[in-house]
Formats: structure tokens, sequence, C-alpha cells
């Protein structure tokens, strides 16, 4: 969760201005202890984690969390709906009688769809717990030692962040997981816990857990039988499945939305909202029938969407050109690179951190070489070792200026501070997830810039993000590179035909081209990308197979982006195997047939002649 920091001082008043705007459009005009939480609690809140009011959403949400009704939050990323229901759980926790102890097993889980969610989810709730150690916090998660965790919830672990396959293998296989005393489940991140195809394990989990009251009634549970179990499902955008593990998990819910109009008539100082108000006159109740087509995307309004009209070939030097522009531009910023596979995100990491500017820095003294972008670059994907990823995501969050190159393992929930820019340089499988990368800036009122790749025959996937209420303006990429010297003796030309013949455009892909195939690692590395590039292009789904369409890509240029000189003979290696066996099996039956029809022929002639 981001804490609440002045505007930087070199920003000018009318940004600070805006900026003003935009929190105070995010933040309720009452405090935390007006919506019934715990003194302490509250101070913890304020003084710890810097936050002076809470947000729109944490204001309607944590009185009807406490009131303990079922709820569905569904409010766009980075408004603080972390902190709006963990808030509440410490609250009831940290007043229970009697007093929680570790022995008494888990009282409340939180599920979550990725390991570095599990990660920051776990670092709020400490710095929450801090003037409440006797409330034991814990996680488990795929990458981690199965034995330490088993040893960790046989002591007890009072509220506990999971991931859903690892929790199910604990509920399923350890004996010392004690949870008969469970009162509260939370589905974080529900649309993405869905979309990774944790289906069937969130039903068994389900199932497992019991229905919603605690039966058990054992002398040594302190949660007394009948006591009714209270879920919460939190989601930036609606679908199918959500509304499907909604009916499933959620008991007469009540829905939590982020219209700020109503919000703020909700919560005004004379009025604030109480966990002794009537719920439903601050909610609406969720719509079982809801349309996802028809909803807009959760999108801050201080955030600035745009796009970069970008031939295939000239994408690298694109993308290298404008994360150089905003480098230079403001120095100590981060910015978070978005692709579709594992493969590219190593690539363009090895890539960065070898390139050098200018190209002959190389041939100078040891002094004067200089890597193209001068700062620290991270990477994230799924394939990476557990203390690798543990270390990128945790190293990048603590950075001042520093690029993180991720597939879309980082694009949900995670709370990167001060992340000024996103960029989306393969377009996201489906347009839903559009939203969720861009939720990694702005957040919490803060500024933030959003920049979209698209080539000239993807334009129309503007007119997908529109239908949802988002609108991008064209960003200006022509301007950047005009901005970049001319090495050597090229020559500046005053009109600009294509982006592909621009001086800087040419002299950039020569040096990038080198620095591939100066090594066979690294050449070995883009042809990898490029093969899984063009095979993830060829699986988007539904309406967006219509505007990606793989027949359409110049094989030759796509090599280019890739900083390959000629489309690699490797690609589609198995279809070309598979599709040459096809052809020599085809070659084969036809040869068979032929002579089988000879053969037939002949024995009729045979035939006819003894008739004969």
């Amino acid at each position: 969760m981001m804490k609440r920091t002045q505007q930087p001082a070199r920003e000018s008043k009318q940004e600070a201005k805006d900026g003003s705007k935009a929190k105070s459009g995010l933040f309720a005009s009452c405090s935390f202890s007006s919506l019934g939480l715990d003194p302490k609690l509250s101070d913890q809140l304020q003084e710890r984690m810097g936050f002076e009011a809470p947000t729109l959403v944490q204001a309607q949400a944590i009185p009807v969390i406490l009131s303990g009704r079922d709820v569905l939050v569904n409010a766009a990323t980075g408004t603080g709906k972390t902190i709006a229901y963990l808030a509440p759980l410490i609250h009831h926790l940290q007043g229970h009688s009697p007093k929680v102890d570790r022995s008494h097993g888990t009282f409340a889980l939180v599920i979550v769809p990725t390991r570095e969610l599990c990660l920051q989810v776990y670092e709020t709730l400490e710095k929450l717990l801090h003037r409440f150690h006797w409330i034991v916090p814990g996680y488990v998660m795929g990458g981690e030692k199965k034995a330490k965790e088993k040893a960790r919830l046989r002591k007890g672990i009072s509220i506990l962040i999971a991931t859903p396959g690892r929790l199910l293998d604990h509920l399923k296989n350890t004996a010392s997981f004690v949870h008969k005393n469970l009162r509260w489940v939370i589905f974080d991140e529900a649309d993405c816990i869905l979309e990774l195809g944790y289906g069937k394990e969130i039903e068994q989990i389900i199932k497992l857990l019991g229905s919603g009251q605690n039966e058990e009634g054992e002398e040594d549970d302190i949660v007394p039988k009948g006591v009714q179990k209270q879920n919460l499902l939190l989601s930036a955008t609606l679908n199918e499945k959500v509304n499907h593990l909604a009916k499933l998990s959620l008991d007469d819910p009540v829905m939590i939305g982020l219209d700020n109009s109503k919000l703020q008539q909700n919560l005004s100082v004379e009025s604030p909202a109480s966990p002794d108000s009537d719920a439903d006159d601050m909610v609406i109740h969720v719509n079982k029938s809801v349309n996802p087509s028809s909803e807009d995307y959760g999108i801050p309004s201080q955030l600035v969407q745009k796009y970069v009209r970008v031939p295939c070939g000239a994408r690298l030097v694109a993308l290298l050109s404008v994360l150089k522009n905003l480098f230079e531009r403001e120095a100590s910023q981060k910015v978070v690179v978005f692709f579709s596979t594992r493969d590219a995100v190593d690539f363009h990491y090895s890539l960065l951190s070898e390139f050098q500017w200018p190209p002959d820095s190389e041939k100078e003294e040891e002094g004067t070489k200089q890597l193209f972008l001068k700062c620290k670059t991270f990477r994230l994907h799924g394939s990476m070792e557990q203390d690798d990823r543990r270390s990128a995501f945790a190293t990048f969050k603590t950075e001042k200026q520093a690029l993180l190159l991720s597939t879309d393992v980082a694009a949900r929930g995670l709370d990167f501070p001060k992340v000024r820019c996103i960029i989306q340089y393969d377009c996201p499988g489906e347009a839903t997830e559009y939203v969720h990368r861009v939720g990694r800036t702005a957040r919490i009122g803060e500024k933030g810039e959003a920049l979209l790749f698209l080539q000239p025959i993807e334009i129309d996937y503007l007119k997908e993000l529109k239908k949802h209420g988002a609108s991008l303006t064209e960003y200006p990429l022509l301007k950047v590179l005009d901005k970049f010297p001319i090495p050597g003796n090229m020559p500046r030309i005053k009109k600009v035909i294509s982006l592909e013949s621009h001086p800087w455009v040419i002299s950039l892909q020569r040096a990038l081209e080198s620095v591939t195939y100066a090594e066979p690692k690294m050449k070995s590395m883009a042809k990898n990308a490029f093969v899984s590039w063009v095979r993830g292009y060829a699986a988007h789904k539904g309406e967006l197979k219509s505007i990606f369409v793989v027949k359409k890509l110049h094989l030759g240029h796509v090599a280019k982006s890739f900083a390959l000189r000629e489309q690699p003979s490797l690609v589609g290696k198995s279809h070309h195997k598979e599709s040459m066996k096809r052809k020599r099996d085809e070659r084969q039956r036809g040869q068979q047939g032929k002579k089988r029809k000879k053969m037939s022929g002949s024995g009729s002639g045979g035939r006819s002649t003894q008739k004969n």
C-alpha cells in the first residue's frame, strides 16, 4: 500500500494543483477512527503507514466489513483495497475475548493469485500489526519449502496469506494446519485468480473449508458454534467467472463500487460512515447478471494514457528511444515495461544490460564506457527462481530510479512506489488486462503515465479499449526521435518520409544488431524470443483475434524488432517438421494409391483377357 506523499518541489504549481484535485477526489472527508476502527489501529494507519485519511473505497468498505456482511469490492486498482479488508480483520482480532493466541490456529485467510502479491500483502500486514504483536501473520506460497511452511502452520498463524495451489496442498496434506476457528476468507484480485486457471482449486478450497458457519463447536474452539463466517471478494474487473465465484462463496453480499459523486454524498464530515449505519444506504447489491462488456474499466482519472503507432521493424528502437527520453527527462523515477512472453523479457533484459552508447564506446578507455540506459534494470517472470523473483521485486520497490521488464506476473495488485510510467510493449492477451497493467502507476492519487505500443495493423485495438471508457491520445514519437543527436557522418533529413528512414532509427538499429550478433548466446536468446513472440501473437482469443492476425505480420520485420538481421530459420521448427512430415505422408499415401490403382487396373486387364 502506497503512502501519501507530498508533491516534489520541482513540479509546477499547476501540476501540484492537478495532483491535489486528483487526491481530493480519491480520499474521503472523514477519519479512520470515525469508521469504527480501534483508536490504536487508526493511529497506526496514520503514523506508521502515513495515511492521513481513508480513500473513498476504504471509507465505504470498512464499516460494511465491520458489520459482518459478505462483501464484493469492485473498485479501480490502486484505491487502497488491501487496507480496506486488513484493517477490519485486525480490529476484530485485537479486541477478541479470549485474547487471540497462535495456538488457536488461523482466524483469517487471504487468497491471492501470485507470489509477489502474497509477499506484498504480508509486508503490509506486518506493518499494521506493529502494536498488536500477539496476532501472528504468515504466508504460504509456491516456490517455498513446504517443510518450513508446515512448521510455521504447526506453531500457528492468526492471519494467513496464501496462493491457491499451495493452500490447497496444505488443506489436504498438513494435519497440523488448524483452521477450525476460521472466521474470514478473502479472495483478493479474484478475477486474476480465476484467469490464471485456479477455478477448480478455489472450488475445492471452499468445499474443504466447509459451510458459512462454525459447526464443530469443540471445547477448545474460541469461536462459538453457529457463528457465521464472513467472506470477502475483491476485484478490479467483473466478469462471468467472478460472478460465479461470488454466487459460490458469498451469502447475500453487498457490492462496494467506486462512484465518486455518490460516495462523497455519503461520506461527508457531518455524517461519516459508521458500522451502525444502514449498509444498504451506501452499497449496491450484487448484480448477478452483470455484463462485463458493458462495464467501464476502473482507471484513475489522473492517469495520462497514450499510444505509440510504430511499424514492427522499428519497435525495438522506438522502445529504447522512449525509455531514454523518459529517464533523461526525469532521472528519479521508475518505469515498468510489460512483455507477452518470458523469452522476450530475458532477451531485452540481457540486451539492455550490455548495450553501450555510443556504439564504439567499447573501443575507448574503460572510464568512457556507458550503458545506453543509465538506470538499474530488473526483470520478473514466472520461470525465475523464487529467490531471484523475491530479490527483483523487493529491490525494485526500494530503488529511486529503475526499470522493470516483466510479464503479467507483475500486472495484478502489486504496489511499486513511485512508478511514473507503464509501457505495454506487447498488447495484453485480453482487453481487460489493460486496466491491471496501467494500475501499477497513478496509485492513491499520484500522477502517472501509460504508453501502449501498437503496429499500424493493430490500431483497431483502440476501439476495443474505447468501448470500456479508455481513451488514448497519440504519443509524438517523431518529436522524441528528433531530440537525439545523429552519430557519425549521417546527414539529418529535413523531412522524414517514414519512421524506418529516420537517421536515428537506422543508426540505433545497426548498433543493436551488432550487439546481438557479437555473442552467440545473445543471438540465441533473440531467436527464442522471436519464436515465442510469434506463437503468443497467434494465441489471441475472442474479439482480439480479428485485430492481431499473425498472417498479416511481416516476419522479417518482426525479426528486426528482436535485433536480428534476417528471419531465423528456427522459427516454427517443430511446426515446420510436422508440416514436412504431413506432406511426406501425403506423398506416400498418394504413391501408394497410384500403385494400388495401377495394380487394380492390371489385375482387371488380366481377368478380362481370361474371359475373352
